[in-house]
């Protein structure tokens, strides 16, 4: 009180200055010069009132929007005018920082939120969707913020689980499948989110492609189911004829004889498709790692083909070679390569039309691979052609599948095992190239092998072309 009340009398000493001079010069009569004081000192006392109110008002929103109402605001002085600017601009800059950190997060959270690869949706408590992201949209197609979840999903199981979780439960977790375009098999798990404001998110619903594991499961179980078939026939043979050598059969040096070679041959069959099973094992173990080598295929072609002549021969059938004379080099493996041309060719001697011609032939052509990407890249085509008779166009797509057989009685008879065209299919995975299959019933057959280039003789190629 005592500093306002000496702030009103230095403010007003020069109009009361005024005011005694007219009383001593006799102008003025005290009693109007005494009432005319008092009005001044409390005009003057208004005026600063408000003029030191107001940066006190002014310095207490500051530190209130600073974060520090109720801390000291009785005993800090009032902040003068500089001052008080000076804390109007630092909270502003500090302000427009936390305004930019929070536009940052923001961004980054939506980026996130977009770039993660499973669908992804968020609901409110009326089941409402609320965002979407890109992975969503792609399964779903565009999905309109703000429409009920069935609109998207009509699954009775995905639905119901929806609203058991925008109820209260934790959580839930749904395989169902979509039909369409394609069929596939699809994990929905529903999660609470905390609930927030009113008309807010109130749950989160992800999708996960399970298609390729159930695929795998399924291939597992056929793979065991053919596995075990396949040992169980031979094994039954050996069993039964051992049982009639011990018994029957025992004085019989003919019976003897026949019954040992058929059950030589059934532990031969057994012996190749335990090496077959082997080798596959081998292949799929090291399908992810893309082999490094360079492998000449010409002369590995003409080593091959030596090999398997005298196998041919004996169904009278010629194999003919054509081969560029400038056939590049590959990227391989070479004795999976070995492994691979052998299944081909040997399938063609066993299928081929007995006196008939089997072709091997390679050479560098430009085109797309299978597994996507529109650009064209050379591969080395190598086709084995056969002259047999033909696979009726149904069987084409699975011919390359475990245990599968389009004849199984042929196949069992000439020693096939029913696993050749999967190693051959593995093999070229490893070596990112993939095999073409035609056929003509009637006519015959030609499997292709392509194989990629390496990169400079690639670029070299793709530049000629």
């Amino acid at each position: 009180m005592r500093a306002a009340a000496l702030r009103i009398l230095c403010a007003a000493a020069p109009s009361l200055a005024a005011l005694a001079i007219l009383v001593l010069g006799g102008m003025l009569a005290p009693v109007p010069a005494l009432a005319a004081a008092g009005a001044i000192l409390v005009l003057t006392g208004l005026v600063l009132g408000r003029l030191f109110v107001a940066p006190r008002a002014l310095g207490a929103a500051i530190e209130t929007l600073a974060g520090g109402a109720g801390r000291g605001r009785m005993s800090r002085p009032p902040l003068s005018s500089g001052e008080t600017i000076r804390e109007i601009v630092r909270l502003a800059r500090a302000r427009e920082a936390q305004l930019n950190d929070a536009r940052m997060r923001l961004a980054a959270a939506e980026a996130i939120f977009a770039a993660i690869p499973d669908p992804l949706l968020v609901l409110d408590d009326k089941r409402r969707i609320l965002r979407a992201n890109r992975a969503a949209e792609a399964l779903l197609g565009p999905l309109v913020e703000g429409r009920d979840l069935a609109t998207a999903l009509r699954n009775p199981a995905v639905l119901a689980a929806a609203d058991a979780v925008l109820r209260g439960e934790e959580s839930r977790i749904v395989d169902f499948a979509l039909t369409v375009p394609i069929a596939r098999q699809l994990r929905a798990r529903l999660a609470r989110i905390a609930p927030g404001p009113q008309g807010g998110a109130a749950g989160a619903l992800v999708i996960h492609d399970i298609t390729g594991l159930k695929r795998a499961e399924q291939l597992r179980a056929d793979f065991v189911a053919n596995a075990s078939h396949e040992l169980r026939t031979p094994l039954a043979a050996l069993a039964g004829f051992i049982e009639t050598l011990r018994g029957p059969a025992r004085e019989d040096a003919e019976a003897r004889e026949r019954f040992l070679a058929i059950m030589q041959q059934q532990a031969e069959r057994m012996t190749r498709l335990v090496d077959d099973l082997l080798s596959l094992s081998r292949v799929e173990l090291n399908e992810h790692v893309p082999p490094t080598g360079r492998v000449r295929l010409a002369p590995l072609l003409r080593e091959i083909t030596e090999m398997l002549e005298l196998r041919a021969s004996a169904r009278r059938m010629s194999l003919v070679l054509c081969l560029p004379p400038d056939l590049p080099e590959v990227v391989g493996d070479r004795d999976e390569l070995v492994q691979l041309f052998q299944n081909l060719l040997d399938n063609a001697i066993k299928y081929g039309r007995a006196g008939g011609t089997i072709t091997l032939a390679a050479r560098l052509v430009l085109r797309q691979a299978p597994a996507g990407g529109a650009d064209r890249l050379p591969f080395v085509a190598v086709a084995v052609k056969d002259e047999g008779e033909g696979i009726a166009r149904e069987h084409l797509p699975r011919l390359t599948e475990r245990f599968y057989r389009v004849d199984t009685a042929r196949s069992r008879a000439m020693g096939g095992t029913g696993l050749g065209l999967a190693i051959v299919k593995h093999i070229l995975n490893r070596h990112r190239g993939f095999l073409e299959i035609e056929s003509t019933p009637g006519v015959g057959s030609v499997f292709t092998a392509f194989l990629p280039l390496p990169p400079e003789a690639a670029r070299a190629a793709i530049s000629l072309s």
